[in-house]
């Protein structure tokens, strides 16, 4: 790409390229949704849902024995995993959203390859990490963030009975990482973009996944029919839960934050690695 294409055309390109590669759980996960969609037939004497969470463990497994996945992010993944099913059974429970397709590995009406839709987000975040040696720089003070994600992800289950307060959820996103710079490399130079305009537009593709889970109806939010696009507002909430996802990658992958600002040309230094405060 560098030899044949001009600098910034090949970084584009490249960077893309490592995207993909960093979201392919993900990708494959919908890859299934979209193949169990078209030609799974209901007297067949698996379950769609079971056949998900078969393939999912099953992709599990090959990321962890092919090294594409370290031991390492595979705690991470698995936290995820365990915060997601919670949520998932709460707001099944409360009628936000519902899986119509029968299946025997279900919790309280919950298919269990559902955690690993959270899951996947989990395993983009920690393998994006490693694949731009991203550096968060200047990183506010750690137990702030820690308040931050708690809070967020208590207002999902705590909005259905008390007042929402998302409004001052992503103030204070805004707020508490205004500084914040991501610096990344894709070849040698890096490049930053600030931390909430990168979960913006992350926000945004995965609104355009939730399209494909609803489409393949894999899941349905309440009076929502699977012809229908999932609503905008959700990237919203896409927003706030990418906060929660990556403080959560930040408490195994704490190498990548810095309370001191960085530049480009110390970026990489491991002098520059340790959280401040």
């Amino acid at each position: 790409m560098r030899a044949r294409l001009p600098h910034l055309l090949a970084e584009l390109v490249m960077f893309s390229l490592k995207q993909g590669w960093a979201a392919l759980f993900g990708g494959l996960l919908l890859v299934g949704m979209i193949l169990t969609n078209r030609i799974w037939q209901p007297d067949w004497p698996l379950a769609r849902y079971d056949a998900l969470l078969l393939y999912a463990l099953a992709l599990q497994a090959l990321f962890l024995a092919t090294g594409m996945e370290s031991w390492r992010e595979a705690r991470v993944i698995l936290l995820f995993h365990f915060t997601g099913t919670v949520m998932e059974i709460f707001k099944v429970h409360v009628g936000s959203w519902g899986y119509p397709g029968e299946g025997l590995m279900k919790l309280w009406g919950v298919p269990l390859f559902s955690g690993f839709m959270y899951a996947s987000v989990g395993s983009y975040m920690a393998r994006v990490i490693r694949l731009f040696d991203m550096r968060f720089a200047p990183y506010p003070p750690f137990w702030t963030t820690v308040l931050l994600a708690l809070a967020i992800y208590g207002n999902f289950f705590a909005h259905h009975f008390l007042p929402d307060i998302r409004l001052a959820l992503f103030a204070a996103t805004v707020v508490l990482f205004a500084q914040t710079r991501i610096w990344f490399r894709i070849g040698e130079p890096h490049y930053w973009m600030p931390l909430p305009l990168a979960a913006l537009f992350s926000s945004f593709f995965l609104w355009l996944a939730e399209n494909i889970g609803t489409g393949t109806k894999t899941w349905l939010y309440n009076g929502q029919s699977q012809h229908h696009l999932v609503s905008l507002a959700k990237m919203g909430s896409w927003y706030l839960l990418l906060f929660v996802s990556f403080v959560t990658v930040t408490l195994v992958l704490r190498d990548a934050l810095s309370g001191a600002p960085l530049h480009p040309k110390g970026a990489h230094k491991s002098t520059d690695r340790h959280l401040a405060g």
